[in-house]
């Protein structure tokens, strides 16, 4: 988490984290609670939501100074964004990091 903000400094890249964060967590959680229900499309649906999510961030963090560091397979790729969507964003949020460094952006 330390290292945490020096990727996340550019102001677009931040609001569009803010939107998409909960959009990827609503897909995720969502879309086995509707398979659950026989709910196929809404299931479908739900699981274009962490798709397009990780799409827009990865397109808001090529507007950083500091780029990720590169992903080490698939299993460091998965980790990374579900240790990133559940924990470490909204710690960040919650913190007041994201607060303070929209505010340093300007």
């Amino acid at each position: 988490m330390q290292d945490y903000p020096h990727f996340h400094k550019n102001k677009t890249n931040l609001l569009l984290h803010i939107v998409m964060v909960p959009l990827f967590v609503v897909g995720v959680v969502y879309a086995p609670l509707a398979v659950m229900q026989g709910r196929w499309l809404a299931a479908g649906l739900a699981l274009l939501l962490p798709l397009v999510s990780i799409a827009v961030q990865g397109a808001g963090h090529k507007q950083e100074p500091n780029p990720p560091l590169p992903f080490d397979g698939p299993g460091d790729f998965v980790k990374r964004i579900f240790s990133e969507q559940f924990y470490k964003f909204p710690k960040f949020v919650l913190s007041g990091e994201w607060l303070r460094a929209v505010r340093a952006s300007r």
